[in-house]
C-alpha cells in the first residue's frame, strides 16, 4: 500500500492478490486492520512473540533513519530555483527591478536569500526519514505539511540505484523504488553508497519472502553477466544511426531558413538552440547514458548498469515485461546489429526503455530468451508473414514493411522499411484484442487487429485479410487465456527462474563494493 497520510503508527497487512508473504516469525499472527493502532505491551516486542504486532518495527528500528548529511545542500537550491523561475516568467519587470538596485542592495538580497535557502535545505532534511518495518517501508517527508508514504514490501518490484556525477564525487547514491500499481516512484535521495546498496539488497530480499530478521544479512544476490556493450560498438552504432545525422542536418538548415525568412539573427539563434539540443540528445547524450552498458542476470531480475558521468543501476523484473521492441536501422542490418527496448507494467516512462542499446542479433537473442522463455528471436522474425498485395492501395510503398505472425509464446508484428521494427507481446500479457476497419480497408477487404497489453500500450497486425483478421481475433483471445494460466510468477526469486538463485534461500552474500 502506498499512501499520503499523517503518520499514525499503523501498518497495512498484505491484501488479497499481493506478492509472497514473508516466511518465519514475520508471517505469524493476523494483520491489523487498516486505520487502527498497533497493539503494544510496553516496549516494542519482536515480531512473532506475544504482544508483537505484525508490521511493527523491530526494537533496533523503532526510530526512523535520516538521509545522508549532504542532502540539505541539494535541497537548498529549491528557493533559489523558485526565484529564478519567477524572474524568467516576468523578465521585463525583473530587469526593471535590477536597474534600480545598487550593489549594496544586491549584496543584502543575497545575504538574506542564501541563509533562507540553507535553512530550507536543513529543515527539509531534518524532517525526512525512512523506516523499514516487518511489512513496509515508511518514508516521512514534509516541512509544513507532513506526509508518510507506506510502501508494502511485498509490492516492491525493483529497487534502482542512481549515482549522478556530483553524487559519485560526494560518495552518495539515490534509491528509487518501483512498486506495483503506482506510476510515480518514491525515492530516497541521498544515502551513502554502502547504505544504499545494503538497503536495496534488504528490500529485495524482503520482497522475495525472506524473513525480516534474515533479510539484512542476506546481502546482494549474485549476478551473472550476460552481455556488455563495448565502446567501439556503441560509437559505431551511433554513427550509423540516422537520427544523429538527421538532427545535424536540421541544425544546419533550420536556422538558415529562419534567418532568410525573417532577417533576424535572434530568430535564427532561437531556432539553433533546440536543434543543437536534438543533436546532443541523439549523439553525445546517448553515448554518456549508454556507455559501458552491462546486462547481468540475478534472482531478482536482469540488472542494467550503464553511464559514464551519471552511473545508473536498474533492475528489470522479467514477469512484468509487457512487450519487447527490436529495432534494426538500415545501416545496422549488414552487421546484424539490433536495439532492444521494453515496456514494463506500472513503470512509467522513466523505467520502460532500453534493454540493449546495440548488440549482435545472436547476443541479443540470448538475453531475450531470459525475459521471454521459449522465444527464438530468429524464428519470431521469420513468422511475420507479409500483407496481401492489394494493401498497396491503402498504404503506398510502406505496405511492404508490415507483417504479422504468432509463435507458441508471443504475438509478433513487424513494421518499417528504413528502420525495421519487430514487436513481441507475450500471450499472457495481452489484455484485449480488437479489430478495426476503415472505409477504404472495407473496400479492399482488409482489417487491422490490435492487441493491448498491461503497460497501457498496444501493437497491431496491420492490413490483414478481413477473414483472416476475424479468425485471428478469436484465436489470439484463446492463446491469451492459455498463456495466463501457464504464466510464470512475476518475480524470479519466487519462481526459480534464474540460475544463480542461491540468494532466494536466504543465503548470506557479501554486498559488492559500491
Amino acid at each position: 500500500m502506498r499512501g499520503s497520510t499523517e503518520d499514525d503508527g499503523t501498518a497495512a497487512g498484505p491484501g488479497p492478490g499481493s506478492g509472497p508473504v514473508a516466511s518465519g516469525p514475520a508471517a505469524t499472527g493476523p494483520a491489523p486492520a487498516a486505520g487502527k493502532e498497533r497493539a503494544s505491551a510496553g516496549p516494542e516486542a519482536r515480531p512473532g512473540t506475544p504482544g508483537a504486532a505484525p508490521g511493527g518495527p523491530s526494537p533496533a528500528r523503532s526510530e526512523g533513519k535520516r538521509l545522508h548529511p549532504v542532502t540539505p545542500w541539494r535541497r537548498a537550491w529549491a528557493p533559489v530555483a523558485g526565484l529564478v523561475a519567477f524572474s524568467v516568467h516576468d523578465f521585463e519587470r525583473t530587469r526593471e527591478w535590477f536597474t534600480h538596485l545598487t550593489t549594496g542592495w544586491l549584496l543584502a538580497a543575497f545575504g538574506v536569500l542564501l541563509p533562507v535557502a540553507a535553512a530550507y535545505g536543513f529543515f527539509s532534511w531534518w524532517f525526512t526519514s525512512y523506516l523499514v518495518t516487518d511489512t513496509e517501508l515508511r518514508i516521512r517527508t514534509g516541512l509544513v505539511f507532513r506526509r508518510t508514504a507506506h510502501i508494502r514490501l511485498d509490492r516492491v518490484q525493483a529497487v534502482d540505484v542512481s549515482r549522478p556525477l556530483l553524487a559519485r564525487v560526494a560518495g552518495v547514491a539515490k534509491l528509487k523504488l518501483d512498486v506495483v500499481g503506482t506510476e510515480a516512484k518514491d525515492e530516497l535521495a541521498f544515502l551513502g553508497e554502502r547504505e544504499a546498496v545494503a538497503l536495496r539488497a534488504e528490500l529485495l530480499a524482503r520482497a522475495a519472502g525472506i524473513a525480516p530478521e534474515a533479510a539484512p544479512e542476506a546481502g546482494e544476490a549474485p549476478a551473472r553477466e550476460l552481455l556488455r556493450v563495448d565502446m567501439r560498438t556503441l560509437v559505431t552504432g551511433l554513427l550509423l544511426m540516422g537520427t544523429g545525422w538527421g538532427a545535424l542536418l536540421a541544425t544546419l538548415l533550420v536556422p538558415a531558413v529562419v534567418y532568410l525568412a525573417s532577417d533576424s539573427i535572434l530568430g535564427a539563434l532561437a531556432a539553433l538552440v533546440p536543434a543543437l539540443g536534438g543533436v546532443w540528445a541523439s549523439t553525445g547524450g546517448r553515448f554518456l547514458k549508454e556507455y559501458d552498458w552491462t546486462v547481468a542476470e540475478s534472482p531478482d531480475g536482469l540488472r542494467l548498469d550503464h553511464g559514464l558521468l551519471d552511473r545508473d543501476h536498474a533492475t528489470v523484473p522479467p514477469g512484468r515485461v509487457q512487450s519487447v521492441r527490436i529495432s534494426e536501422p538500415l545501416l545496422w542490418r549488414r552487421r546484424g546489429w539490433v536495439r532492444v527496448e521494453l515496456e514494463i507494467a506500472g513503470a512509467g516512462k522513466d523505467k520502460g526503455g532500453v534493454l540493449i542499446p546495440v548488440a549482435p542479433r545472436a547476443e541479443a537473442a540470448g538475453v531475450l530468451a531470459r525475459i521471454l522463455p521459449g522465444t527464438d528471436l530468429a524464428a519470431a522474425a521469420d513468422v511475420a508473414a507479409p500483407v496481401p498485395r492489394r494493401a498497396r492501395w491503402c498504404v503506398p510503398v510502406l505496405w511492404r514493411g508490415y507483417g504479422y505472425g504468432s509463435t507458441a509464446a508471443v504475438f509478433v508484428t513487424r513494421s518499417g522499411l528504413v528502420a525495421r521494427r519487430v514487436t513481441l507481446v507475450p500471450h499472457a500479457k495481452v489484455q484485449s484484442v480488437r479489430l478495426s476497419q476503415g472505409p477504404w480497408q472495407r473496400r479492399m477487404r482488409l482489417a487491422d487487429v490490435a492487441v493491448d497489453h498491461g503497460a497501457n500500450g498496444w501493437t497491431a497486425a496491420r492490413l490483414r485479410d478481413a477473414e483472416e483478421a476475424r479468425a485471428l481475433v478469436h484465436a489470439q483471445a484463446e492463446r491469451s487465456r492459455t498463456g495466463r494460466r501457464e504464466a510464470r510468477p512475476e518475480r524470479w526469486m519466487t519462481g526459480g527462474g534464474a540460475e544463480p538463485g542461491d540468494a532466494a534461500a536466504g543465503g548470506s552474500q557479501t554486498p559488492p563494493s559500491a
